[in-house]
């Protein structure tokens, strides 16, 4: 079959023909015998029989007395019947054999001895009563497993209380991953610059492994056609899949698609979705052959949604699908029409809402994958999806993890993250989960009632004052607990050594200056709009106005890499990089959620970390915080 180099066929066709194309080939299975004790989660190859009955012997089912039930014929209240041990009776326990002429169990709670060894019985027995019949839990020859099953726990006991040891299994698929490109290179502590770390063969063999495989990673391969091509006929030898990591999509050294072709066949280049688009679906020999590319998220994305559809063929059986659930979007998500997107998401339940936040959707932000709470899938043909829809969810956590996440959409600042930690250290069932959208944006959460908490910092012009009165003009009908944050340092940090002498705010318009600045809506980038206008000083004077970062610790990094020279932050962020700072001023940084939350156990369990010793000195560590009075509450009706 043809194929077209960068096609955008739809996800669910692709899979479909592709599993066609390999046919046969996926049904060719190796087994193995193993003993019991390690055939937990493999899949039986061939139907398992009982080889003994269980129990193999009639087996008491009470502790008490073995009698012959025809003896105990008539006895009520009335007229009772006596049994003398021996002869009438014998002491048994659970699980002893059935003596000999007995033929039932009566329990040791309906017996009265009147009389040293003599027994009274105030009710007849029926026959085999309290009696575990031979073959009760299964019978010789019985089957106790078909072919094609996953070894549950239970399935091992029934096995052995069945007098199998031995069971013959399905062969664990391997997966073999081929890491591609010449800047590549193995993980290490000090890349140089151009070098990128190979880790997404470890992500993807670790998912292989929980969906029952094992895994070959082959050594790093350059961007040499002949040397791909020579690694493709090892892996196609050596394993059941397998997976060409980078060069799958259309620049002048993607080799993987040529490489697929000239060792077997590729049958679709180019699926549409996003991220994950430029995949290959080929064959070499006789075995699937995945290109994906080379972005974390984008193999994440393919792996989750092509390679185990493979491996539940090959497993003959279908893996756990994630739990669903229905979530209110909190922020408006846009789409293109040509792909079906997977767009990562942060969860909380706030009220009786569970929200959704977007999380970062490039395709190289692995961290993403491992903040994300579930998967919004959305469709081809759709152009967005507005804040305030309802949306299904695939999840990534539980929905009991999600019930326990303290939901924090506002300005950033890495106290939030030891307060989690010490939260975390407290109580390990409880979650937070924070979006970074500025203070404005948590403002507005915590109006649309989609957060419990929002951290904000927001400078009043007019009065010099902090957050109270963005509080009372945004939130004027709704009853507001301002949590009291922390006093921090914000300024302008530089490389060590200051090499540009900047001295403050005056200094940015330099025309070998670059800056690098917070998304609008930040409390940051009001103070430094509400400072460059009490000096006179036109935005657009200051080369890197508008280049926006999310966090503190995202514009230090830009500095610290030397991509910008200066960027208004905390002090606790430019020490993380040991960059200079040249201190501007002291703001003042809250938290403010409905009053209602107050008594919400979640948000009880963060304010008294606030308020704790540990956090105090924490913050003494961060450096460029003052934290008295932390925790306390002041409460703002509205109207």
């Amino acid at each position: 079959m043809g194929y077209t180099y960068l096609e955008n066929k739809e996800l669910d066709t692709a899979l479909q023909e592709y599993l066609k194309q390999l046919g046969s080939d996926l049904e060719k299975k190796k087994s193995e015998v193993l003993p019991l004790d390690r055939s937990l989660g493999r899949v039986t190859a061939v139907p398992v029989f009982a080889k003994i009955s269980a129990p193999h012997y009639y087996a008491c089912a009470m502790d008490g007395i073995a009698v012959k039930a025809s003896d105990t014929f008539g006895a009520t209240d009335t007229t009772p019947v006596n049994l003398e041990e021996g002869t009438g009776y014998v002491v048994v326990d659970t699980g002893d054999p059935l003596p000999e002429e007995m033929d039932s169990v009566i329990m040791v709670e309906d017996i009265v001895y009147k009389k040293e060894r003599v027994a009274t019985i105030n009710a007849a027995a029926h026959p085999w009563q309290h009696v575990r019949q031979i073959g009760e839990d299964v019978c010789q020859e019985e089957m106790i497993l078909p072919s094609n099953m996953k070894i549950e726990p239970a399935a091992i006991g029934a096995m052995m209380a069945g007098g199998v040891s031995l069971v013959e299994v399905y062969s664990k698929p391997v997966v073999g991953f081929i890491p591609t490109g010449d800047e590549i290179v193995t993980p290490r502590s000090n890349p140089k610059k151009g070098e990128i770390i190979e880790f997404n063969s470890s992500i993807f063999s670790s998912m292989a492994s929980t969906w029952g495989c094992d895994s070959i990673i082959y050594d790093i391969v350059p961007d040499d056609l002949e040397l791909i091509k020579e690694a493709l006929i090892k892996a196609s030898c050596e394993c059941d899949i397998v997976i060409l990591n980078a060069g799958s999509s259309a620049g002048t050294e993607d080799y993987a698609s040529t490489a697929i072709s000239q060792t077997g066949q590729v049958y679709t280049h180019g699926i549409a979705i996003r991220p994950g688009k430029p995949t290959i679906l080929g064959r070499v020999g006789n075995k699937p052959c995945i290109g994906i590319p080379g972005y974390p998220v984008s193999g994440i994305i393919v792996m989750e949604h092509v390679v185990k559809k493979i491996v539940e063929k090959l497993q003959r059986i279908q893996l756990p699908k994630n739990q669903k659930t229905v979530a209110v979007l909190g922020r408006r998500v846009m789409s293109s029409l040509k792909y079906r997107e997977f767009v990562r998401m942060k969860l909380g339940k706030v009220g009786q809402k569970v929200i959704a936040t977007p999380l970062d959707r490039g395709a190289g932000v692995v961290t993403s994958f491992v903040k994300a709470d579930g998967i919004l899938d959305i469709p081809l043909n759709t152009e967005g999806i507005d804040a305030g829809q309802e949306v299904e969810i695939s999840l990534l956590r539980s929905k009991d993890e999600i019930e326990n996440t303290l939901v924090a959409n506002g300005s950033h600042d890495p106290l939030i993250d030891v307060a989690y930690d010490l939260l975390r250290r407290r109580d390990p069932l409880k979650y937070v989960s924070s979006s970074h959208v500025g203070s404005m944006g948590g403002i507005m959460a915590v109006k649309r009632n989609e957060t419990h908490m929002a951290g904000i910092h927001l400078l009043d012009e007019n009065s010099g004052e902090y957050n109270e009165s963005f509080v009372k003009r945004y939130l004027a009908n709704t009853n507001v607990a301002i949590v009291k944050g922390v006093k921090r340092s914000q300024g302008l940090m530089v490389a060590g050594g200051n090499p540009l002498g900047i001295k403050g705010i005056a200094d940015l318009i330099n025309k070998d200056l670059s800056y690098v600045n917070r998304q609008k809506g930040s409390g940051t980038r009001i103070l430094l709009d509400y400072l460059l206008n009490k000096q006179g000083i036109d935005a657009e004077d200051i080369y890197g106005y508008e280049r926006e970062e999310l966090t503190h610790l995202s514009v230090a990094v830009q500095v610290a890499s030397g991509s910008a020279h200066a960027g208004l932050g905390i002090y606790s962020a430019a020490k993380v990089y040991g960059l200079d700072f040249i201190p501007i001023c002291w703001e003042t940084y809250d938290f403010i959620l409905r009053e209602e939350f107050l008594h919400d156990e979640k948000v009880e369990s963060f304010i008294e970390v606030l308020m704790s010793d540990e956090f105090k000195s924490s913050l003494e560590t961060l450096g460029g915080y003052e934290a008295e009075g932390v925790g306390s509450v002041k409460l703002i009706r509205g109207d």
